[in-house]
């Protein structure tokens, strides 16, 4: 395990709900970890048979570390990318199914920037799944007439959710 000041792998316990709740969604799909950090979102991702996963890390440091484990790994579905995600959103071509968004606590306007590129520059799918994780004493609202929560959980201080795209209420 790699030990950064900043990097906080999301709880084995919270992991263990989100990959029930996304069920078969995760085969075959298109999966972008905006804040990959340790790597265990995505590298699940990439375990459960997701086609393509795109692992954004700013840290160089972190982000080497994570190619490591791709090769140690032998993971031929992921990418990693060493860039800052409203960066990469702004260049990004393909389109996501699966979207995990759980920046540093101590950046909570990364959630709403995120997502407002995401669908400014039409990088979700269909129905596209995001999973957003934050402190539970800080607020999140979708902001966007078609993102709807689906779930929603809180786990000791932390709260997360998946939301949906474009599904009409």
């Amino acid at each position: 395990m790699l030990n950064r000041d900043g990097l906080r792998p999301t709880p084995d316990r919270i992991r263990e709900t989100l990959f029930n709740w996304l069920g078969s969604d995760i085969r075959s799909a298109q999966v972008l970890d905006c804040f990959a950090g340790a790597g265990g979102l995505g590298l699940e991702a990439a375990s459960r048979e997701a086609r393509c996963v795109t692992l954004v890390e700013k840290d160089r440091v972190v982000a080497n570390h994570l190619q490591s484990q791709c090769e140690r790994l032998k993971s031929n579905n992921t990418q990693v990318l060493n860039v800052d995600v409203r960066s990469f959103l702004s260049k990004a071509e393909s389109r996501f199914d699966v979207v995990f968004v759980d920046p540093p606590y101590a950046l909570p306007e990364l959630r709403a920037e995120v997502l407002s590129g995401l669908i400014l520059h039409g990088l979700l799918s269909p129905q596209a799944l995001i999973y957003i994780e934050w402190p539970v004493d800080q607020e999140m609202q979708l902001g966007h007439p078609e993102l709807h929560w689906i779930r929603q959980k809180t786990a000791g201080n932390v709260s997360y959710a998946i939301a949906q795209w474009g599904v009409s209420r």
